[in-house]
């Protein structure tokens, strides 16, 4: 590899190569900016994606000047004319989307850059580029697209009005030239039978292919789904999310309450309010948002839930179920688990099929999803099988546990106080039972803990039960493609706290010393780890991935679609694969042409994170001053002794109502205590006046005493006794608000709201109770500060 070609390879990311048509390498060179100096374009394939970079040589060397991401699997065709005719050259290039079947696109020098100036959609089988008659000086482009073996569908084409638009001028030259070609394969020229060429062929839908063609519409839709990326910004209307592109830019709009990524079959979840649906790569719906949850779409099924229970549907919407279930899984070999109580009041399981029904009924007393055509169930305290597709029991267990199926093998417990060991499918115990722990079987090997009391001594086994890496450790995690990570604790008188990992192979081989906190699974020779400063790839020598972005913070990155999707110290982010950021979440909020609210972050450990707001542009600085102060100390912003820690804490905010003088801000927490089954969730609203800084409290929104306390009070019991949405309360548990009850206030209602536990369980989250406020209107002091701050 010589000249240009190494010139290129010099500069590619770690792991990309040059494209070869046979023993050349793809590549350009021509004057696309117009300043007389040839520029260098080549094609490159990395991480499965083809790409074009252009090179533009400077006095200080050839620096990339182009970046662009092809959007098929290969590239066809690469050259470059004046198609536009404004005196510039452009790039032309075929990204192939299939055998015989290339998608045409066009770019363009500007004062920003290269930029695409074709629509998606062109299709080609094969291309031709010249100046046609009348020799102009604008090169036209002839688009074959193979209908058969023999014959092919044509169209010629100049650039006008900003777009490609048939010339039906240079037909009868052009016919010539198709004769020609005609005449050297089969020494005639059935020009009628062979040949479309009217004006009115369709570069997007050819008609001789209507059959084909909605599946292959399909197909590349969901391929422009997959370089679609979730994203959200701060607004006045609180966090909005849509999706972006490549190079950052929105091309379905924040407009979500929330968004979740976009599956293999082009179809995203979305949130808008409280209720969920699912848009095509276009933004359109799908599934119009209607239900409470929508799980991710699995052998093109998805759970849903509403007011009455779980469903199922397709990826058109259509739900199969026949009736609504206390619980529904995910598809795995055409069945899902489901759940509901049954006549005697027990809480059973079965399976549905592709169809949502009934395939195996309500039985089991737990059920696990099918592995290899067969699963394990439960079928009373002492007895499990392995049942197949219909239902068929294949064997049975006569023990306390049995595990899920590893690899033909299953982990058991004999008595619920019993050790574990292993068996298999025939039941035909394999590894003795002597573990206090044992985990499924993955690349043949299996996670044992051998410590007594709740401990941690785990450790590393083979399908014969030999120890590959002693239990002595504080964790073992299976990162797949023959990787583990093996973690001490970071204190070993409190083993819950967490560990430094270090990787090794499944052979028991120790690769890197234990210098990792997290660490991701293997996807394609990479994990992500981070150790304790920064996130980034390591490879499967366990060593930092040279030509990857380092991240500052803890978290994860992931190469998804052409980009590097970041989630660092609780911020997503996106980068490019030359560790550029194409992307982040604004840290400012413009509330008008004078106040703005700024995200601070407070970081005082890897255990401690608090990003918190501050306000900008009050008149009255030392107000200003004195809000911001107290903004922080109930965002947590306190000295943290990291030595002594026995929790973990997360804090953010959201922009809640911005109306006239009053700013709402909702400030959240999360504490966990190390080893906890749980954390416990914080949630203050804070009632902001921007003028001067006065900070609302509850009884401002009252005239004097208006006993709001107990008006309040008595509303909420009649919601508690006579909605069901509020079933969920414990009996007697509700006696009334605070004189200093949470609240927040919209420009329409008061809400009120009670912390988890206080009245109601756990899993309520926030208790919260809406009061419109012409039912209050008597007691609102409508001519009060508070309320002509907002009205």
């Amino acid at each position: 590899m010589g000249g240009y070609a190494s010139l290129l390879q010099a500069i590619l990311p770690v792991h990309a190569s040059l494209l070869m048509d046979g023993d050349h390498a793809v590549i350009y060179e021509a004057d696309i900016d117009g300043d007389g100096a040839n520029e260098i374009t080549g094609a490159y394939r990395w991480y499965g994606e083809i790409y074009l970079l252009t090179l533009k040589q400077f006095n200080q060397g050839w620096r990339v000047i182009a970046h662009i991401r092809g959007r098929g699997y290969d590239i066809s065709y690469l050259y470059a004319a004046p198609v536009t005719g404004r005196g510039l050259v452009n790039i032309i290039a075929g990204w192939q989307v299939r055998e015989d079947w290339s998608e045409l696109a066009i770019y363009e020098w500007t004062q920003n850059g290269v930029r695409e100036i074709t629509r998606p959609g062109i299709y080609f089988s094969g291309v031709e580029v010249e100046d046609m008659p009348v020799l102009d000086g604008q090169y036209e482009i002839a688009l074959w697209l193979r209908e058969n073996e023999e014959m092919y569908q044509l169209g010629v084409y100049r650039w006008r009005n900003n777009s490609l638009e048939p010339a039906a001028d240079l037909y009868p030259y052009y016919r010539k030239k198709v004769a020609r070609y005609y005449q050297e394969k089969v020494k005639e020229v059935p020009n009628q039978a062979l040949l479309s060429t009217g004006t009115a062929t369709s570069l997007t839908a050819p008609p001789m292919l209507k059959g084909e063609w909605p599946q292959l519409r399909e197909e590349l839709s969901n391929m422009r789904a997959a370089y679609l990326y979730r994203a959200s910004i701060q607004t006045l209307q609180g966090e909005k999310w849509g999706y972006i592109d490549d190079g950052g830019r929105f091309t379905l709009p924040p407009q979500y309450d929330d968004a979740l990524r976009f599956q293999a079959n082009g179809l995203a979840v979305v949130r808008v309010g409280r209720v969920f649906g699912v848009i095509d790569a276009s933004g359109a719906f799908v599934v119009k948002p209607r239900y409470g949850t929508i799980s991710e779409f699995s052998e093109g099924r998805a759970a849903v839930t509403d007011n009455h229970g779980f469903h199922v549907i397709d990826e058109k919407g259509n739900v199969l179920t026949s009736k609504p279930y206390s619980y529904i899984g995910t598809y795995k070999e055409g069945r899902a688990i489901y759940a509901d109580t049954n006549q005697q009041g027990k809480y059973v399981y079965g399976y549905l099929d592709e169809q949502g029904r009934e395939v195996i009924p309500l039985s089991y007393e737990l059920a696990r999803d099918f592995k290899g055509g067969k699963a394990v169930v439960q079928i009373s305290d002492s007895q499990f099988a392995l049942v197949d597709r219909s239902g068929t029991i294949v064997h049975t267990y006569p023990y306390a546990f049995v595990g899920d199926i590893g690899e033909g093998l299953l982990a058991f417990q004999e008595k619920s106080d019993s050790r574990y060991g292993f068996i298999d499918e025939t039941g035909h115990v394999v590894i003795e039972p002597k573990y206090t722990g044992a985990q499924t079987f993955q690349e043949g090997r299996a996670v044992v803990n051998t410590a007594e009391n709740y401990m941690n001594a785990f450790g590393l086994i083979d399908r014969n039960g030999r120890l590959i890496i002693k239990p002595v450790y504080n964790d073992i995690l299976s990162l797949g493609e023959g990787r583990l990570a093996v973690g001490k604790a970071l204190d070993e008188k409190q083993p819950l706290i967490g560990s430094r990992y270090a990787i090794a192979d499944t052979s028991g081989l120790f690769l890197t010393d234990f210098v990792y906190y997290d660490v991701g699974n293997y996807e394609k020779g990479l994990a992500s780890v981070d150790d304790g400063r920064n996130t980034f790839f390591i490879g499967k020598n366990g060593k930092a991935e040279t030509g990857l972005p380092i991240v500052h913070g803890n978290g994860t990155v992931r190469i998804v679609g052409n980009l590097i999707k970041a989630n660092v110290d609780n911020r997503l982010s996106y980068r490019n694969k030359f560790g550029d950021v194409v992307w982040q979440r604004n840290r400012t909020i413009r509330l008008n042409n004078l106040y703005t609210v700024r995200e601070e972050k407070y970081k005082p450990n890897r255990h401690y994170l608090v990003y918190y707001p501050r306000i900008e542009g009050m008149e009255n600085k030392a107000a200003q001053e004195e809000v911001n102060r107290e903004l922080k100390r109930l965002s947590q912003v306190k000295p943290i002794d990291s030595t002594v820690q026995q929790y973990s804490y997360t804090g953010d905010f959201s922009l809640s109502l911005f109306q006239k003088h009053l700013l709402v801000l909702e400030l959240n927490g999360y504490k966990f205590p190390f080893g906890a089954a749980h954390g416990m969730p914080t949630k203050v609203y804070v009632h902001i006046d921007v003028r001067d800084g006065t900070l609302y409290q509850l009884e401002d929104l009252f005239i004097k005493d208006s006993n709001y306390v107990k008006v309040l009070s008595d509303i909420i019991k009649q919601q508690i006794e006579t909605e069901n949405q509020y079933s969920y309360v414990f009996p007697d548990a509700y006696k009334g608000i605070q004189a200093d009850q949470p609240f927040y206030v919209t420009d329409k209602a008061l809400y009120i709201y009670f912390k988890p536990y206080e009245i109601a369980p756990f899993v309520a989250g926030f208790p919260t109770f809406t009061i419109p406020y012409i039912r209050i209107r008597d007691i609102l002091h409508t001519q009060g500060k508070f309320w002509r701050a907002f009205h």
